[in-house]
Parts: structure tokens; sequence; C-alpha cells
């Protein structure tokens, strides 16, 4: 009678544990803020003739149109500097026709800036309702360029570009390996334990053999709610449609209804690892 009762109770652990992480089909659409109020893909993707096509040039952009038929006008970020991360991080923004791959950031601060950028369709507001605690009004800066603080500060936005590096060993990293820019992590390492407790959803840039922090690293800008997980080398998490917000890559859900839930701490220590329970000999994987 007590084993029965106690393979009951292990299989509604289970099925609890597996029904907290993953989400239902989401109810709205995939693409979510990014449907630009109702212009969907075009807002980004002029399918003719680029940024030209779409209206939004306002200076010469000789590639408009001839990268990822990119339909905003980038003209007025080509050749800035920025300082990130508190100054530490300099990123002078290429051109489209750039084949680093910060040119990602160019496209994503044509719409995210609100300062160089004008031109942008941003509102400076999202979509997810957070909780009443969080920000100020649920209201978070999203023209990155013009967010409230000095106009064209960027001292208080992560780290990105070509200086952003990814590393391995020391006090704050990984015990992985980098190998020709991508980031290795053989089994026995720290973080091979916690991939399997979590997963490597970012996808950082290759910069000469670098790992380096772009927008569509922690993001990706086609899905805002749902993120696809399939248990394997990159998770051990059971395969399923997780929730996420904001776009990030990865299973991420600050308005979850478990105060215990870890979740959005485990997608900061994919890259920052020694702030993880396993660099830290913790045994908690990830709570949902």
């Amino acid at each position: 009678m007590k084993k029965a009762m106690l393979i009951t109770l292990v299989i509604f652990a289970v099925a609890t544990f597996a029904a907290a992480q993953i989400g239902a089909a989401p109810a709205t659409d995939v693409l979510g803020a990014h449907l630009n109020y109702g212009r969907g893909c075009p807002a980004c993707h002029a399918p003719h003739s680029g940024a030209y096509g779409n209206g939004a040039a306002k200076h010469a952009d000789p590639n408009a149109g001839n990268v990822a038929l990119w339909g905003q006008d980038v003209m007025g970020l080509v050749g800035q500097t920025l300082s990130f991360g508190g100054g530490g991080y300099q990123e002078t923004l290429p051109g489209l026709s750039a084949t680093t791959p910060d040119v990602n950031i160019t496209m994503c601060l044509s719409c995210h800036d609100g300062n160089l950028a004008e031109g942008a369709m941003m509102k400076n507001a999202v979509y997810e309702t957070l909780p009443p605690t969080y920000g100020t009004w649920n209201t978070i800066p999203t023209l990155l360029g013009n967010d409230h603080s000095t106009v064209g500060n960027y001292l208080n936005d992560h780290p990105v570009g070509l200086n952003a590096a990814i590393g391995c060993g020391g006090q704050y990293n990984w015990d992985c390996t980098i190998v020709n820019g991508a980031i290795t992590y053989p089994q026995g390492t720290k973080m091979y334990q916690f991939v399997q407790n979590y997963g490597f959803f970012v996808s950082p840039g290759n910069y000469n053999g670098t790992p380096v922090v772009t927008c569509t690293t922690c993001h990706n800008q086609h899905l805002m709610n749902v993120v696809k997980v399939t248990q394997g080398s990159k998770s051990g998490l059971p395969s399923g449609n997780y929730y996420t917000m904001f776009f990030v890559r990865a299973p991420y859900n600050p308005a979850d209804s478990n105060p215990l839930t870890n979740q959005t701490a485990q997608f900061c220590r994919q890259c920052h690892g020694g702030e993880s329970n396993e660099m830290n000999g913790g045994t908690a994987g990830t709570v949902f």
C-alpha cells in the first residue's frame, strides 16, 4: 500500500513539474509586439526596395533592401560610436553591408533607438503585462537611446558589440572552452550540468573566433511569448513549448506565480556562470 502510494506521489510530482514548466499553446500571435500595430513583417522587412519601398528612407543607403530586405532607415546610426554597460564597452555601428555579427545591432536600433533613428515605429511601451510592483506604471523603456534618461545614453544598457566578449574560466565564467568562436562544454564540466538543468539557448556572434554579445544573442525577434525546447545537447528540459517574455530566446517568465522560481536567473547564468548554482556547489536545478 505504501509502495503504491509512493509511486502515485512520484507520478503526480513529475506531472506537476512538467505542467508548471511547459506552457499552453499561445493564445495570441507569437510575433507579439513585432506585429507593429498590424503592419506585421513588412514593418521591418519590406519585400520590395527595402527602406525606399517602405517609405522609411531619409538618407541614401546603398544597401537598403539588399540585406534581409531591411525596411528601416539605418543611416542615422551608421558610424555612430555608442558606449554600453557603464561606458566600458564601445561599439561603432556598422552599415548593412558589414559581415561582422554586430550588424544586427544596427538593425535592431533602427527601430529601438528613438534618438538617432527617429523614424522608428516604437512607442516606448511593451505589450506584456507585468506585476504592478515592477518598474514604473508597467512601462519599460524600449527606445534605448531616448529612455527618459539623458538622450543618447546607452550606459544603462547591457554590453553588446564586438568588445562584449563571452569568456571561459575565471571567477565569473563557466568552466567551458571556446573553439573557433563556439562555446563548448564537455560532459563532466559544471556548465554541462547546467545545460542539463536549464539549457544553452543564447546565440553569441562569432567575431574572429571570439563569441560576442549582440542583440540577437538573447532575443529572438520573431517569437515574443514562446520558445520551443527540444531535449538534447542544448537542454535537458522536457521537450515542449515554454513561456517567455520580451522576445527572450529561452524559458523566461518573471511574472510566474511561483515565488521560488529561478528561471529568470537561469537565463542570465547561461553567460554569467560564476553566479550559477553549479559553479558554487549548489544542487538546485531549474524551478518553474
